[in-house]
């Protein structure tokens, strides 16, 4: 399966220029963690980096730098890395533990943003696929007492 199949399309960005109190205040107004930091290129929302709540806190506040003044390029994660949609889920999954990283933005093939994907999305459509295999004992004996009944 493609990655694009289960990423989140409704995804929350702003540019590099936003204030990280302006990043907090956008990811409490959407109730999320993660804000994708794009610059708009040819009509296209592209992805140049990623914050996070854990960044805001780690970097800025516990340092005790100024929230009005600090910018998301300041602490943004320099090497992003992305997805294709068209990407299998399970080289995402390989290169997300390599990395490290919990979430990624997911591009279009013209690395437009597509979406993101994060763990916990990835934990979701396995545990759906696990719980579809555990069926299968079931389907089969029950197609066992079928064909024994005859």
């Amino acid at each position: 399966m493609q990655i694009g199949h289960i990423c989140t399309t409704n995804t929350v960005t702003c540019s590099a220029e936003t204030t990280i109190l302006e990043a907090a205040k956008m990811m409490r107004q959407y109730h999320v963690g993660t804000l994708i930091v794009v610059e708009e290129i040819n009509g296209m929302r592209v992805p140049q980096g990623i914050v996070t709540d854990r960044d805001i806190v780690v970097i800025v506040l516990a340092e005790s730098l100024d929230p009005k003044s600090i910018k998301v390029m300041d602490i943004m994660k320099a090497e992003l890395m992305t997805a294709l949609a068209t990407e299998d889920i399970f080289e995402t999954i390989e290169r997300m533990r390599y990395k490290g990283v919990r979430r990624i933005p997911v591009v279009d093939k013209h690395g437009g943003l597509a979406g993101i994907v994060s763990v916990d999305d990835i934990w979701k459509f396995l545990a759906k696929e696990v719980t579809e295999l555990s069926e299968v004992t079931t389907r089969q004996q029950s197609r066992e007492k079928v064909s024994r009944s005859r």
